[in-house]
């Protein structure tokens, strides 16, 4: 599985903008996993502005997954401390912290823990400038959250949430597929003037490796990348599924069919648009998230392609998607959307 998701992240090619940093060039930078990324860019956002602060359980000596590792030694413990055990608390204070005018990093340890901080997120963060009429607001807020399957956590470690911050207008949810991708983002999330929830797959923090451009550059938001073309079926996900999907896609290559694979990047707002454009071309859709697939962001992805694809649709839109229990452990290879999976679902759409 390592070898399969470095070499995925090696084939993927990626874009993005300025917005005061460089872009993202053809050059090449230095070999980097994807924590190591994100550390990355956590020095860059703490080193160009003087109003950001990292905090969270056990980031002041690097965090469970080393990725805040350095930065309170650099810094300076008064910009990046630990937390108590209080994940409520922990995004109240960001709140506070970024209405003052501050950059404020939350980290939450697992995303499968944010739930005591959704009233915070949902009733406080998404809803500060509405209810101000845009006098106050909380766009300093970014939230980062390594989320779903890692090989051996349970049902404590391996859940996937996003689904659920989806239906919230007032932020934004942002998952990145690899290391690039991940610095990119990060800073543009942290950049951006809304509260943004950022999901890291915790399964590509050591598995995924390339390079990565050193200096700062930012990848923008809400904008889906295709990173493969193709005519027979479009296959749309997010995060470490991307990796998975690309071996489908070539493994259904070598029985003549092509695939065309786009990452959303961004989940909300998403970019509905390429993934129409795409669609409308090839006649098929599919989907996969690690998520349940009952109420799964697949979900609303396929209402929206029904609604603008309806006439141009040649099959059915598939979703392959974890199952509608717990996250289980000895089980988790039953439970997963795996290759083989999606590669049978696309065989199946386009031969309906």
């Amino acid at each position: 599985m390592a070898a399969l998701l470095g070499r995925s992240c090696r084939r993927f090619g990626f874009l993005s903008s300025g917005h005061g940093a460089r872009s993202v060039s053809t050059e090449t930078g230095k070999s980097l996993n994807l924590y190591s990324a994100i550390n990355q860019a956590l020095h860059i956002a703490l080193d160009s502005d003087p109003r950001s602060y990292v905090f969270g359980e056990d980031v002041g000596f690097g965090g469970v997954f080393r990725c805040t590792t350095g930065l309170a030694e650099r810094f300076g413990k008064n910009r990046v401390f630990n937390t108590p055990l209080c994940e409520q608390g922990i995004v109240g204070f960001g709140i506070g912290l970024a209405a003052m005018g501050n950059r404020a990093i939350v980290e939450i340890q697992f995303a499968d823990y944010i739930y005591p901080a959704f009233d915070q997120i949902v009733n406080e963060a998404a809803k500060f400038r509405y209810r101000s009429g845009n006098q106050f607001n909380c766009g300093g807020l970014t939230i980062r959250a390594p989320y779903g399957a890692v090989g051996h956590g349970g049902h404590y470690h391996s859940q996937s949430p996003e689904a659920f911050f989806c239906h919230v207008p007032g932020i934004k949810v942002v998952i990145p597929r690899s290391p690039r991708e991940a610095k990119g983002l990060l800073l543009s999330s942290i950049r951006d003037p809304n509260p943004v929830v950022f999901f890291e797959p915790k399964w590509l923090y050591r598995q995924a490796v390339e390079e990565v451009p050193e200096h700062d550059y930012m990848i923008p938001l809400s904008e889906a990348e295709v990173i493969r073309e193709g005519n027979d079926i479009t296959l749309v996900g997010w995060g470490a599924q991307l990796t998975i999907m690309e071996q489908a896609c070539l493994d259904a290559e070598k029985e003549g069919i092509s695939c065309e694979l786009i990452d959303l990047k961004t989940l909300l707002p998403w970019d509905k648009e390429t993934v129409e454009a795409s669609v409308k071309k090839t006649g098929r859709l599919l989907i996969s998230h690690e998520a349940p697939i009952t109420g799964g962001f697949g979900a609303e992805i396929s209402a929206t392609i029904l609604e603008r694809c309806f006439l141009k649709l040649e099959a059915p839109v598939s979703r392959v998607c974890g199952l509608d229990t717990p996250f289980p452990l000895v089980f988790e290879p039953f439970y997963m959307p795996t290759k083989n999976k999606i590669l049978d679902a696309i065989k199946s759409t386009v031969n309906y």
